[in-house]
């Protein structure tokens, strides 16, 4: 007898109603025909609303919660997402010129990314948001910038750690990185920060994204605190900012539990008890993308062909990895496995049958769901990518074969 396959892990953000997802309170159908065209990505405010809730609820009350804007840079999602956390976090001019939209102050703002070009050091310094500075050329540039502006930079180090995080998808520390500035390297740049008079904050040290181990993510969170208090000793002042990063994942293939958001809170209290009192004006930073919105997002595609290609069923829909990369497995997945999927509009449906979805594409990378149990579905039906809300329209290739591109819709 053979063992049963592992199953996706319940996830109930969204409703459902008559056997159709409610996308904030509206059914799916509806919904498409509101929006007026598939594909189409939808946002549910209310449930990155809760989730923001539930990490208030958990995280220690002086920990402020930053959104990383590169999960997801629609301008509606991040003006709702600027009312409920305490900062931005941005990527790019054009990232942060939505954020400086926002009513989030330009002092909660703050620029990552290892290849800031002058142009954008030079709007960053003028916006007087927080540079979080990835090299010792950049901090040099900023500072020539920041003379020739008549401004004083506002800087903080992105550390690369001599650790880890454990566990997670896509390491972000430890080894050689093009991201931030080695730990050991960090002491002399200090000094030139001060020598070239340049406002410094304090440090950002991010070691890995979208685990779902609380054990590594307290592993990692003792490890930055002790780097940063070691650090600190050769800052040009006390510290104002500690940002320690995320990394907290959401679960998206069968076999993965959710992370235990509780068991991350309590630990974090008893390590701000520690360190804190050598680091007293430092705000403390946890910086979120995926893990605030990643769940609130479904992409909708329609399907257009039933066909079957021997003795396999292929439903093939208008959209596919030109929209929602990551779905289709080509965004890091060294084994290709499912998101979650299901027929929108008939999630649980009589009949069931095992089928794979796939795009318009002239691809075979173009696949949506292998060998999937789905209803029973047909032309006109609607299949749902759960998970969406993250590096999904903004991180895939839309100009591929020059189809329509996905519309995007905030409920």
């Amino acid at each position: 007898m053979s063992a049963a396959r592992p199953q996706h892990a319940p996830l109930n953000q969204f409703p459902v109603q008559d056997d159709a997802l409610l996308i904030g309170g509206i059914p799916l159908p509806r919904l498409a025909q509101r929006v007026g065209q598939t594909p189409f990505f939808a946002y549910d405010r209310a449930a990155m609303t809760q989730r923001v809730a539930e990490l208030r609820k958990h995280l220690p009350p002086s920990v402020h919660l930053h959104y990383a804007m590169k999960a997801n840079p629609m301008p509606a999602v991040v003006q709702h997402m600027a009312t409920l956390v305490d900062g931005l976090d941005v990527a790019s001019a054009g990232e942060l010129k939505t954020a400086l939209d926002t009513t989030m102050p330009p002092s909660r703002i703050s620029f990552a990314g290892p290849g800031k070009r002058d142009a954008e050091l030079s709007v960053a310094i003028a916006a007087g948001i927080v540079l979080n500075l990835e090299s010792e050329g950049e901090m040099e540039r900023a500072a020539v910038i920041g003379r020739q502006l008549g401004i004083q930079p506002q800087v903080a180090v992105r550390v690369n750690p001599d650790f880890e995080l454990k566990s997670s998808g896509m390491k972000m520390g430890g080894g050689p990185k093009q991201f931030g500035v080695d730990a050991e390297r960090v002491p002399a740049m200090l000094r030139r920060i001060a020598a070239l008079e340049l406002d410094f904050h304090g440090f950002h040290i991010f070691s890995g994204s979208q685990n779902l181990k609380a054990a590594a993510i307290q592993e990692a969170h003792d490890k930055t605190f002790a780097l940063a208090a070691r650090l600190a000793q050769d800052a040009p002042r006390a510290l104002r900012l500690l940002n320690i990063g995320g990394g907290f994942g959401i679960p998206y293939f069968p076999g993965e539990e959710r992370l235990d958001l509780q068991a991350v809170g309590s630990h974090l209290h008893e390590v701000l008890a520690q360190y804190m009192p050598q680091m007293p004006a430092a705000q403390v930073v946890i910086e979120l993308g995926r893990y605030l919105v990643g769940e609130a997002g479904v992409y909708v595609t329609r399907i257009i062909d039933r066909k079957e290609s021997r003795g396999q069923v292929y439903l093939v829909t208008d959209g596919g990895l030109h929209h929602q990369l990551a779905a289709s497995g080509n965004f890091g997945q060294v084994i290709r496995k499912n998101y979650p999927v299901v027929i929108g509009n008939r999630v649980k449906g009589g009949e069931r049958e095992t089928v794979s979805v796939v795009g318009p594409l002239c691809t075979p990378l173009d696949l949506l769901a292998d060998q999937m149990e789905l209803a029973r579905a047909q032309p006109g039906d609607l299949v749902a990518v759960l998970q969406s809300g993250a590096y999904g329209r903004s991180a895939s290739p839309s100009a591929f074969l020059s189809h329509p591109d996905a519309v995007e819709v905030l409920i």
